[in-house]
């Protein structure tokens, strides 16, 4: 999991903070997924004494899907990888105002003989 949010750092402008409007990406372990979902509110839990948000998402799937995860911030804004259902995860809002808009143009090839953790689907 850390090589793959490595490698994502290194594709990706992503963003330090997550507000509503943001997409995020969502990179699950097993099955090894990432995905897609637009952040549409946060919600403070006062049921906890430590500080846990409900993060309302719409994820962008097909068809799509609304979620409510509870998590802390640390969590929903990619500075911690955490597990769900004993599940690793991690979370982090693409910056598409960063430079040109998009993904960085500066991209390493992978080491000769060693894959790309991402992959391309078709």
């Amino acid at each position: 999991m850390d090589k793959i949010v490595e490698e994502l750092h290194r594709i990706f402008h992503l963003k330090d903070s997550t507000d509503t409007g943001d997409i995020v990406i969502i990179v699950t372990e097993n099955p090894q997924t990432l995905s897609y979902a637009l952040i549409t509110g946060f919600e403070r839990d006062a049921t906890r004494r430590d500080e846990w948000w409900h993060v309302s998402m719409q994820l962008l799937s097909v068809p799509p899907q609304k979620v409510v995860w509870t998590l802390r911030t640390e969590q929903f804004t990619g500075r911690e990888i955490f597990t769900m259902g004993g599940e690793k995860r991690y979370i982090k809002a693409v910056d598409f105002a960063g430079p040109e808009g998009g993904p960085k143009k500066e991209q390493k090839p992978p080491e000769k003989g060693r894959p790309s953790l991402l992959r391309v689907v078709k």
